[in-house]
């Protein structure tokens, strides 16, 4: 998302800053991007370690900003805890050795810092001021609302809660789980009917299944939240639905015969497929990656506890495609709390403390 910034000063610029990120950050370091007067939304992450290297962080921080084509300056917000500290040569702002290794390292590499502020519980502050001193956060306009991505008064990890499903709910659920994998291991004795139904239609047409999803992604029904939870812990079938979830159906027919391939007789999996897994290539729609990330939290929140990990995963990886990698964090740890061995959000994980972004969010609209 890229934004034309009025702001007319410190208080109105940080005003701004929930409604581009989405939320108010907590504990984070803020970049905000910019080319001219449009920002390129905005990077967060966690605030490091007091024993992490300053400069170090900072080089890897101007690398990110680096991989954005056109950017020629940034803003830089601290959200922070910590309370400044009133010294005999005034108040010392919080990680003002971080603010300053990030800013000069930018600056350095070429691009003008625009803001560099601090915001605490006690106020907030510019590090740029040669006597800093605590305004207050009630000076901070109310930002207006014509950006109209709703509420962004929760930290980074708001929304990132399962939806509620309520025990009758959570029942069926895994009353269909456990009878479509009964019938698809050949015993159908029993079985109801409508079970009977969806394990045929779901192994005959799998693509068409994971895109009918996507017209109702609030309304999943107990036996189709059950099968795709059965698709999602098989890792073949949950590859299949990602790529088609991030492309097109076509695409995901293409990715769902290539893995079928590849575990039947080691075929190679085309890099096609494979890059949209790194977030590389074409920018996905942002409206069908909300709608699947949806389903796959819908379905996590009905799941059986060792069903979660496959639907969980899937969030995850359709959250870092999307940018919320906080949210995508969360997501990760709940699978490994689980199964700790799992392939797929230990890869993830890695990816996510690499700071890795998909290539896609590098580029401006």
């Amino acid at each position: 998302m890229t934004t034309i910034i009025r702001a007319t000063d410190s208080a109105e610029f940080l005003s701004l800053v929930p409604q581009i990120a989405g939320f108010t950050p907590r504990q984070s370091l803020v970049l905000l991007p910019f080319h001219g007067k449009r920002t390129h939304g905005a990077m967060r992450v966690d605030l490091p370690p007091a024993d992490v290297d300053p400069v170090q962080f900072a080089n890897s921080m101007c690398a990110l900003v680096a991989q954005l084509g056109g950017v020629d300056a940034v803003a830089i917000v601290i959200y922070t805890d910590e309370a400044p500290q009133p010294t005999h040569d005034g108040l010392l702002l919080p990680h003002l050795a971080l603010e300053d290794a990030v800013a000069t390292t930018l600056h350095d590499d070429g691009f003008h810092i625009v803001e560099s502020l601090c915001v605490t519980p006690a106020g907030w502050a510019d590090y740029f001021d040669d006597e800093p001193r605590l305004r207050p956060l009630k000076a901070i306009p109310k930002a207006p609302a014509v950006i109209g991505i709703g509420d962004v008064s929760g930290d980074q990890l708001a929304g990132a809660t399962l939806p509620h499903s309520d025990l009758a709910e959570r029942e069926r659920v895994g009353r269909a789980l456990r009878d479509l994998g009964a019938v698809l291991a050949g015993d159908a004795q029993g079985a109801d009917p409508s079970v009977i139904l969806m394990a045929a239609s779901t192994l005959d047409d799998l693509p068409s299944f994971f895109e009918e999803l996507l017209d109702h992604p609030d309304d999943l029904l107990p036996l189709e939240s059950a099968a795709l939870l059965w698709c999602l812990n098989r890792p073949t079938l949950r590859d299949a639905a990602l790529v088609q979830w991030a492309t097109d159906i076509d695409r995901g027919t293409e990715a769902l015969e290539a893995q079928l391939s590849f575990s039947e007789s080691g075929a190679p999996v085309p890099d096609a497929v494979g890059d949209v897994f790194l977030g590389q290539g074409a920018r996905p729609d942002a409206d069908r990656l909300g709608c699947a990330l949806t389903i796959a939290r819908h379905a996590a929140s009905r799941a059986p506890r060792g069903a979660k990990p496959g639907a969980l995963t899937a969030a995850a990886w359709l959250s870092w495609a999307l940018g919320r990698s906080s949210h995508a964090g969360a997501y990760v740890d709940q699978v490994l709390e689980i199964d700790p061995q799992h392939s797929m959000a230990a890869l993830l994980n890695t990816m996510l403390g690499a700071a890795m972004l998909p290539e896609w969010l590098m580029r401006r609209p």
